[in-house]
């Protein structure tokens, strides 16, 4: 499903795409505006409106739902009321993927309200045992509300570089433009020529990125596995969506794991109130480091029950 963009007009260079994330809402939101964002979701999703001003109406995520969106859940009410929805699959925090169905639903929901969608695919690359993520762009008619935002954070292991980059509605990327033109002046054009060589690089880097983060996350899965966790393979991100021990706020999990071990994840209530309940773990260390953690845990006792 290719997706055919105008650069003139329907693509816009960021420093990064939490720079224009936030920027986004500050161009397109006032105050008292509802802004539709999912829990656990990426902080930029939800304080770069609430810098703006918005009133949040937070959609709350469920384990029994894949943590998909459930977007019959939203009252009428508020769906009318509506201006921006964001959302991210493959996803940070949970790791959870989208079928396409469920973009097709979201588009036709989305202009039937008109609601324009904010879609982060920063992990469109990160994907593993045969997995493709859905770009929105793909599904008929998505162009003409959405706009989507990616990354060479982490595909390419560029994140202190700043740049990424946004596509899709060329309606709403000139209001993100006009607002940055006023606020920075481009990326360095050493980063530039950085980010077209690493994205002129063949296929093969980017399969032996996804080969390594696979590689990690089966050795991580098996180990926590054998803490008394079951933790299902994540098809896409870097990372684990694990559950803290039961009783225990995620807060007052990590809390313990660092203080126990010194081994920092992240409490899933910092994504929102949906995260409660969980950590997140990153893969972003080598499998010997991976394992010093595990075997850290082990030391310390610290299990699933």
């Amino acid at each position: 499903y290719g997706v055919e963009l105008n650069p003139d007009n329907e693509a816009l260079p960021l420093l990064g795409s939490k720079e224009g994330l936030s920027h986004l809402a500050l161009a397109y939101v006032n105050p008292g505006d509802v802004v539709l964002v999912p829990s656990p979701a990426y902080p930029a999703h939800f304080r770069g409106p609430l810098i703006a001003g918005a009133t949040l109406y937070p959609i709350i995520l469920k384990a029994e739902q894949d943590w998909l969106i459930d977007i019959d859940s939203i009252p009428e009410d508020v769906a009318k009321q509506a201006k921006i929805l964001y959302f991210n699959y493959p996803s940070n925090p949970t790791a959870a993927v989208a079928p396409r169905e469920f973009f097709e639903k979201i588009v036709a929901w989305a202009q039937h309200y008109e609601i324009m969608l904010v879609h982060d695919l920063c992990y469109a690359e990160l994907s593993f045992d045969g997995y493709q993520p859905t770009s929105l762009l793909e599904i008929p008619g998505a162009k003409e509300i959405s706009v989507e935002f990616h990354t060479l954070s982490k595909t390419y292991n560029m994140a202190g570089w700043r740049v990424g980059f946004v596509v899709g509605n060329s309606d709403i990327i000139q209001g993100l433009r006009t607002l940055k033109t006023n606020l920075d002046y481009g990326i360095f054009s050493v980063i530039q020529k950085a980010a077209e060589t690493a994205l002129q690089l063949p296929d093969e880097y980017v399969k032996q990125v996804q080969e390594r983060y696979r590689q990690r996350r089966d050795f991580f899965i098996k180990g926590l596995a054998q803490l008394g966790w079951d933790i299902p393979p994540s098809k896409a991100t870097m990372y684990l969506w694990v559950p803290c021990s039961v009783g225990m706020t995620s807060t007052d999990f990590a809390l313990s794991v660092l203080q126990k071990t010194g081994v920092v994840v992240t409490p899933g209530n910092a994504f929102g109130e949906g995260g409660e309940g969980y950590v997140r773990v990153s893969l972003i260390a080598d499998i010997p480091r991976l394992g010093e953690a595990l075997q850290r845990l082990e030391d310390a006792g610290i299990r699933y029950r």
